[in-house]
Order: structure tokens, then C-alpha cells, then sequence
């Protein structure tokens, strides 16, 4: 593996600074409040997604292990981002040291990465749900669940951390080293080396097409089998909600492997630097808001355990201690939840996508 020795080939300052979005202090303003706004929502609405996936024993299973592992993904993803972006908008640029700037690309890279081989993993979880129904609680169980997700994470690291060490190799050119973005990305920190980096160039591609083609393309397989499968219901209305649903994650895959493929793959000449900035505020901020509501918060037995932990939590004022009724609504809330876990991780992951038809009626033989 690469040695990363940051500041061995490197004239002058071994600091960066980044490029301000702009100068106007109106738009400093409006921007910091809404990317502000934005990076609340993400933080609020993932972390209500590994609440209700971690408390509520209806979700214990392993669609909903994929679902929070992502949302746990998602907030530690911007969080490498988001807050450094926030503390450059004001005032004068901020020097970033060498060793910042590489541990922030690292985990950037990293992050990112496990959030495009994750999403191929939930892609697999529905394939085998709906093509493979009655195998599904044998094939899909916690420990794979736990397996792939760790497997995730290794891949990504395998992968990024010999390219940022390859990346921080290079000696830079220029006294302040300016960096055209808000985050230190492989691009952008290319463009102010002083040395060949065709090697470099190349190394990234190849990361790229691990990172983004392999995935995207078994996700397009997977949906693939998933729209078969659809096909086959006899009901007009599960095959209508059940594409809705495919079109809503696919969105979302569009949007995250889409923009990054644009910034990563495309060659080098026809890239510009300000596009570049435009396409990650979308897989900085638009994905990581999109995936609770369109991979969860559309879910029933999601938002049923939401909506009960907010009346749970607006009656418990009235409770006394030593009240007979104070139990009641803790007691009715864990029968729903009793009730609810009767249903098997089989049933929870097929009715998300198709609630009725023949296939369902299939399926109730074995709940």
C-alpha cells in the first residue's frame, strides 16, 4: 500500500484554501440559512429513521437493518462535509492544512463510496423479497445483513484510501493553492499539481467504475427482475403502487450514481470546475434529504412507529406516577407493536412494494 507522507514534494505552504461561493454578503447570508436548513433536515430526518428502526421491535428485521444503516451512513457523510462548507461561507478564507485536507477527501471518498455499494445491497434485498418470497427470510438474514454492510465499508477503503495517499503524493503548485470548491475532492486537488497525473487520472477512473458503474449496473439488474416480477400481479392498483414505489428509489439512484459518474468519469477536458461544485451540492444535499422520505418514511410500518412514539410522547405529560390510566397508552403502543411483529421481515419487505394482488395472497399462507 502507498505511504501517505503529507508534506514530503511540496513547495511553499503546505495549506489550502477554499474558493468562497461568493462575495455578496446577502447571498452569504441566504446561503448559510439554507444550507443551514438543509443539513437540520438531513441530521433530523435520518436520525428519526434509526430511532424508530432501533426502538420499535416491528422493525427488527433486515430490510430495516439496510434502511438505518444507510441513514446512519447519510449523517456521518454530510457531516464531513456540510459543517467546514458552513465555517468558509463568512469572512476570509480559512487555511486548510495538508493532513485536514487529505483526512476530509479520505472520508469523503470513503463515505461516499459505501453509500453507492449500500444502495446496491438494499437493491439486492428487494430482488430477493419480491422475485424470491418464500426463501427470503432463509437467504436474508441478520448476519448477511451485517456481512455486507461491513463488506461495504472494507471495499470502500481498499479503494480510497491508496488513491488519497496517491493523490497527496504530488507536489502542488502555487503559494496559496486555491481550491475551486467547498470540500477537498480528487478533481479539484488535481488540478493544482505541478506533475503528470495521467497515472492519477487513471487510478481515479478505475476507483469510479468500482464505485459507480459495477453497483449501478447490479441495481439495474435487480430492477430489472423487480419489473418482471410486477408484471405478473393481476391487481391494476398493486402494479401501479408497486411501480411508484420502483420509480421513487430509482430517482433517487439516478440523482446519487448520475452526478457523481458526471464529476469522476467524464475526461478531463471536457470537466469544469464550477459544474463540478453544482453536481455535488446535489449528491451533498439532495440524496442524503431524498433517502429517509423515499426509502422509509413511505413505508407504513415507518411512519405507523413515528406517529406512535409523537402521541406517545404528547400524553405522557398527563401521566402520574402512580395513575392507573398512566400506563395505558405505553401498554396499547407495545400490543401494536407485539401485533405488528407477528408479521414476518418477508411480509414487511413485500408489502412495501406490492400490498395486494396474487402474489400477496400467496404470501398469507405463510403469515
Amino acid at each position: 500500500m502507498l505511504a501517505w507522507r503529507p508534506g514530503l514534494n511540496q513547495s511553499g505552504p503546505t495549506e489550502f484554501v477554499f474558493r468562497v461561493l461568493t462575495a455578496a454578503p446577502e447571498l452569504q447570508v441566504l446561503l448559510f440559512l439554507l444550507f443551514l436548513l438543509l443539513y437540520l433536515l438531513i441530521l433530523c430526518g435520518n436520525a428519526a429513521i434509526i430511532w424508530a428502526v432501533s426502538t420499535h421491535s416491528a422493525l427488527h428485521s433486515p430490510m430495516y437493518f439496510l434502511l438505518g444503516s444507510l441513514s446512519s451512513l447519510e449523517i456521518c457523510y454530510t457531516s464531513v462535509v456540510v459543517p467546514p462548507m458552513l465555517s468558509n461561507i463568512f469572512g476570509a478564507q480559512k487555511p486548510v492544512p495538508v493532513a485536514g485536507c487529505g483526512a476530509q477527501m479520505f472520508f469523503f471518498l470513503t463515505l461516499g463510496g459505501t453509500d453507492c455499494f449500500l444502495l446496491a445491497v438494499m437493491a439486492y434485498d428487494r430482488y430477493v423479497a419480491i422475485c424470491h418470497p418464500l426463501h427470503y427470510v432463509l437467504i436474508v438474514t441478520r448476519k448477511l445483513c451485517v456481512q455486507m454492510v461491513v463488506g461495504s465499508v472494507g471495499l470502500a477503503v481498499s479503494l480510497c484510501l491508496p488513491l488519497t495517499a496517491l493523490v497527496f503524493s504530488l507536489p502542488f503548485c502555487g503559494r496559496r493553492r486555491e481550491i475551486n470548491h467547498f470540500l477537498c475532492d480528487v478533481p479539484p486537488v488535481l488540478r493544482l499539481a505541478c506533475a503528470d497525473t495521467r497515472v492519477h487520472q487513471a487510478v481515479l477512473y478505475v476507483v469510479g467504475i468500482l464505485v459507480l458503474t459495477v453497483p449501478f449496473l447490479l441495481i439495474c439488474v435487480s430492477y430489472g427482475f423487480i419489473a418482471v416480477a410486477i408484471l405478473r400481479i393481476r391487481s391494476a392498483e398493486g402494479r401501479r403502487r408497486a411501480f411508484s414505489t420502483c420509480s421513487s428509489h430509482l430517482t433517487v439512484v439516478l440523482l446519487q450514481y448520475g452526478c457523481c459518474s458526471l464529476v469522476y468519469l467524464r475526461p478531463r477536458s471536457s470537466t469544469s470546475e464550477d459544474q463540478d461544485r453544482h453536481l455535488a451540492l446535489v449528491y451533498t444535499f439532495a440524496t442524503p434529504l431524498l433517502n429517509p422520505l423515499i426509502y422509509t418514511l413511505r413505508n407504513k410500518e415507518v411512519k405507523g412507529a413515528l406517529r406512535g412514539a409523537v402521541h406517545t410522547g404528547a400524553a405522557r405529560p398527563a401521566e402520574g406516577p402512580g395513575s392507573v390510566l398512566g400506563g395505558a397508552p405505553q401498554v396499547s403502543l407495545q400490543r401494536r407493536q407485539l401485533r405488528a411483529a407477528r408479521g414476518s421481515s418477508l411480509r414487511s419487505a413485500w408489502y412495501h412494494f406490492c400490498p395486494v394482488g396474487a402474489w400477496g395472497r400467496r404470501l398469507r399462507l405463510f403469515s
